[in-house]
């Protein structure tokens, strides 16, 4: 992200009147590997590779914002892998962390990783270390702090219906879990800004939050996303594309500025959920129109998008969630050019 580029998206969470609308999208390992003309595998696993693609699609878009920006992942076995989770990567499919508790009493022997040193996460740091001066030069700079947040972890550590049980049947042994999970987090976090002083923004990404209830909600997920959002950063993006209905009106309250939703509520209606105390980036449907949608298709959810809106302020104008696979460049050039 350039400096003009970050400065635009500090205003606008400020609350500064807009004049022109501010393009976001958040861009990783479903989209960049196909779109840039190479497997997942040699994205994932060649550094020359996974820089060459985000500078290209930094270039091919220069006025659009892609966020985190250089996002060094694993996919879903990032943060698993530190735990210990036997991590599968597939020439041209999504890697898989397997489940590493199979019952509650598992729990008792997870410790707290450490992010300097286990898992992938090293390589993760090293190949941002490794590519920061090509990344400077480009004229960019690493502004995220980058997660995906505690209760997806958890799932992923026992399955999605073994932890949702869990917290269901055995509340205390979840939150048992989810403090060892809130403190690698902490960690990782910390270890990501001490490693790169640029870093102003902190981003988490945890779909498990909309498969819950109220009630689960403010007992196992406040807690610990208001823990990890207390931070000075300038910028608290939180991804959640399942259904945030339950649990939208208390982002704020956690911290957020900038929230990535999924299709399930409108614009409208989520400022009015929230107070418009968010800035909203989204929120045409990824799948069905800006993947596969045709060029007038993506226009017109553009249009009415634009239109839903009224002005330009706390809102980026995007996708609902990520990037998704399969997304040409005539119709991201399409949705740019429909907000022009």
């Amino acid at each position: 992200m350039t400096d003009n580029q970050w400065e635009s998206l500090r205003l606008l969470v400020s609350g500064e009147k807009q004049e022109k609308a501010i393009t976001a999208f958040i861009i990783d390992s479903p989209w960049l590997p196909e779109w840039s003309g190479n497997s997942i595998i040699d994205y994932l696993s060649n550094d020359e590779i996974w820089l060459d693609a985000n500078l290209k699609a930094m270039e091919t878009f220069p006025d659009t914002i892609f966020l985190p920006g250089f996002w060094s992942e694993y996919g879903m076995c990032t943060e698993p892998s530190a735990f210990g989770s036997k991590c599968k990567f597939y020439k041209n499919e999504f890697p898989f962390a397997e489940k590493i508790i199979h019952c509650k009493e598992d729990i008792d022997k997870i410790t707290v990783p450490d992010p300097d040193m286990d898992g992938l996460l090293p390589f993760m740091l090293n190949r941002l270390v490794k590519a920061q001066p090509k990344i400077e030069a480009a004229g960019h700079k690493i502004r995220f702090s980058v997660s995906r947040g505690p209760l997806n972890i958890a799932s992923f550590l026992m399955g999605t219906t073994e932890f949702l049980t869990l917290m269901m049947m055995e509340p205390e042994a979840t939150h048992k879990l989810l403090r060892i999970i809130t403190d690698f987090l902490k960690n990782w976090h910390q270890l990501q800004h001490e490693t790169f002083k640029t870093i102003d923004g902190i981003m988490m990404l945890d779909d498990i939050v909309g498969f819950i209830g109220e009630y689960e909600f403010i007992e196992f997920a406040y807690p610990y996303l208001k823990e990890l959002y207390d931070t000075n950063d300038s910028i608290k993006l939180f991804h959640n594309d399942a259904d945030c209905s339950q649990s939208v009106k208390f982002y704020p309250e956690l911290g957020i500025n900038i929230y990535n939703p999924g299709i399930h509520m409108s614009l409208t209606k989520l400022r009015e959920v929230t107070q418009n105390k968010m800035t909203i980036l989204g929120i045409i449907p990824p799948r069905d129109v800006l993947a596969a949608g045709t060029i007038d298709e993506v226009r017109a959810a553009t249009k009415a998008l634009k239109l839903e809106a009224k002005d330009y302020d706390q809102i980026l104008f995007s996708c609902a969630g990520g990037m998704p696979p399969k997304v040409s460049t005539a119709n991201l050039r399409a949705f740019l050019d429909e907000l022009k």
